[in-house]
């Protein structure tokens, strides 16, 4: 090949920079995405798959060393009122790691998905009651339909911790639980903006109704 490769108009030589190729950065980001059993990724997950790419390599990225295990199993649309909801799924395996950086990562995805509203959540395993039948002897408790949509709901308002909660019953018997949100993220990452997108994604994802608010306390 000798000492000077062309791609497109990108060179490459020894001791130059090296510009990864279109072709190339998109094989590179493909890596970010993890489908089960090998199903194809939706334009949408590519573009989330190439903005987590980008603030990887990002020669100001401060979340280098958290993204470089990072890989997204879902990416999906979700029309609120006047807004775009990007809900992302994880792996429950890098789950702990993208907590750890879950508000700088969203606010570097928002600013790429202009006028969306980036919410993370962890891919999670509900085990019904004929768990035996899958050859567990018990069932875990962080399995339990209950569990996993409480933590459903911890994942969509992070960083922003949930104060407390209650439940109120209407005449009609509906139930509407009420979230109380910790008042000193009130002014952080425009989350007050945003509670109607948490009662929204959680309507979707668990069909339970849920209502946003900050603490008086």
């Amino acid at each position: 090949f000798g000492s000077r490769l062309k791609f497109r108009g990108f060179a490459h030589s020894s001791g130059a920079c090296v510009v990864s190729p279109p072709g190339l950065a998109m094989l590179n980001a493909r890596k970010k995405i993890l489908k089960e059993k090998g199903a194809a990724p939706s334009a949408l997950e590519e573009e989330v798959a190439k903005a987590l790419f980008d603030i990887e390599v990002s020669p100001s990225s401060d979340l280098k060393a958290d993204l470089r295990d990072i890989v997204i199993c879902n990416a999906q649309d979700f029309e609120v009122k006047n807004r775009t909801a990007l809900i992302i799924h994880f792996p429950y395996r890098v789950w702990k790691t993208v907590t750890k950086i879950q508000g700088r990562l969203i606010r570097e995805l928002e600013k790429k998905f202009s006028k969306k509203h980036v919410v993370f959540v962890a891919q999670r395993t509900i085990l019904d009651k004929n768990f035996r039948r899958k050859g567990l002897k018990i069932r875990p408790r962080s399995r339990t339909l209950t569990s996993v949509h409480e933590s459903v709901l911890e994942d969509i308002v992070g960083p922003t911790e949930i104060f407390g909660k209650r439940t109120r019953i209407g005449v009609d018997g509906m139930k509407l639980m009420k979230v109380m949100l910790d008042p000193k993220d009130k002014d952080k990452n425009d989350v007050e903006a945003k509670l109607a997108t948490f009662s929204a994604v959680y309507k979707k994802l668990t069909n339970k109704e849920a209502a946003f608010m900050f603490s008086d306390a």
